[in-house]
């Protein structure tokens, strides 16, 4: 029986697929379609896949966003939890009606196999209640759902299992800052392979600046530009998600362009890296005090993994703490997982590749496998 898991990451605008094996890692098709909209754009764009006619998949797991308080695990999706997962739209807005829309599409498309939720928020459900409760009224969060929830956790548990391979160590015996940089981005204290502090919050939006999102602000800044520019709350939410960031200081969102964009003397794009990097050193800062002892702090994601002026930048200045980079090394192309601090570091520093497709097919494998043999499907 084929072990091949198909990966759906249902956007508001495009569909990313993969065709994986887990235990092989070997991927039998991958694609990206763009500028999808709505269930009906959906279930063409699948269908129109050429590299999907002949798939046989033993499972679908799909990318959920945001699980809650209730998805804390992957979910084998029946008709009651995909009402529970579409129930979640008010904490991600963008992204759960997408999800939604692709599940029921892609369990139509396969009716005859499992498909699998896999939530991003879910390895964040071991933050102890201190990190993950808001100073806000009781009833917010009782009521509401208002506390931390974290995201980019589909990665993090692939990045953590494989720092711990690279430092040779077991995940439960090894402390780590997970800095995941990409245009959205992230980090989390991770304390023995569990996660016990994270940047994001109950939203994407909280913490590292990011390629359009602002990360971190004073929480009286919808109420102040209300005042002094008339802007609703949904204006200065979409603006802090759309319009801020990089994008914001320097007009671009690829930090590729605001590179260029410095070389050429752009003194907005200089502040842009500066905040950039700013912003990720004083994470790693506070992270290193929560944990107390860190084994490694580890970058991942497009940026973490491409940019070693990023990497240089956001650790200098923390040589006190025993975290620095080797110039070479850093500056070196190379791929696969790799140490970019120098000998003998006290903590050292590490490039782990993420790939949240494997990690989504080995966890939906691994709840199928778990099941009772009668459990339905």
């Amino acid at each position: 029986m084929t072990a091949d898991v198909l990966v759906l990451n249902t956007g508001s605008s495009s569909i990313k697929y993969q065709v994986v094996d887990p235990h092989t890692g070997v991927r039998r098709a991958t694609g990206l379609v763009e500028r999808v909209d709505g269930a009906h754009a959906v279930a063409a764009a699948l269908a129109a896949e050429p590299a999907l006619a002949d798939v046989s998949p033993a499972a679908v797991g799909h990318r959920v966003v945001h699980g809650g308080r209730r998805f804390t695990d992957p979910a084998v999706i029946d008709d009651g939890v995909l009402a529970a997962i579409s129930d979640l739209a008010p904490l991600a807005p963008l992204h759960i009606p997408a999800n939604v829309e692709g599940i029921r599409v892609a369990r139509s498309a396969f009716p005859h196999v499992p498909h699998v939720a896999v939530f991003d928020t879910a390895f964040h459900r071991t933050l102890p209640s201190h990190a993950f409760t808001y100073a806000v009224p009781r009833e917010w969060h009782e009521r509401h759902g208002v506390r931390r929830y974290g995201f980019h956790g589909i990665s993090y548990q692939y990045v953590t299992r494989r720092a711990a391979a690279f430092l040779a160590r077991d995940p439960a015996d090894v402390n780590l800052i997970v800095l995941h940089l990409g245009n959205g981005a992230s980090a989390c204290a991770v304390e023995g392979g569990r996660s016990v502090e994270t940047s994001m919050g109950l939203t994407p939006l909280e913490g590292l600046v990011m390629g359009s999102r602002s990360g971190d602000v004073d929480p009286a800044l919808p109420a102040y530009m209300e005042r002094v520019a008339g802007l609703d709350g949904a204006a200065v939410d979409a603006a802090l998600n759309q319009e801020s960031g990089l994008v914001g200081l320097a007009g671009s969102n690829d930090l590729r362009d605001v590179r260029e964009a410095v070389e050429h003397g752009d003194p907005h794009a200089r502040l842009a890296v500066d905040v950039y990097c700013h912003r990720i050193r004083k994470y790693v800062g506070a992270y290193y005090a929560v944990l107390g002892r860190v084994d490694a702090v580890v970058f991942t994601a497009g940026v973490g993994e491409h940019d070693a002026g990023v990497r240089e930048q956001a650790l200098t200045g923390l040589e006190r703490l025993g975290i620095a980079v080797d110039p070479e090394r850093n500056a070196a192309a190379g791929g696969g997982a790799r140490s970019v601090s120098p000998d003998g570091a006290d903590v050292p520093v590490l490039v782990v590749p993420t790939d949240e497709e494997l990690e989504i097919a080995g966890q939906a494998l691994d709840l199928l496998r778990a099941r009772p043999s009668d459990a339905p499907g």
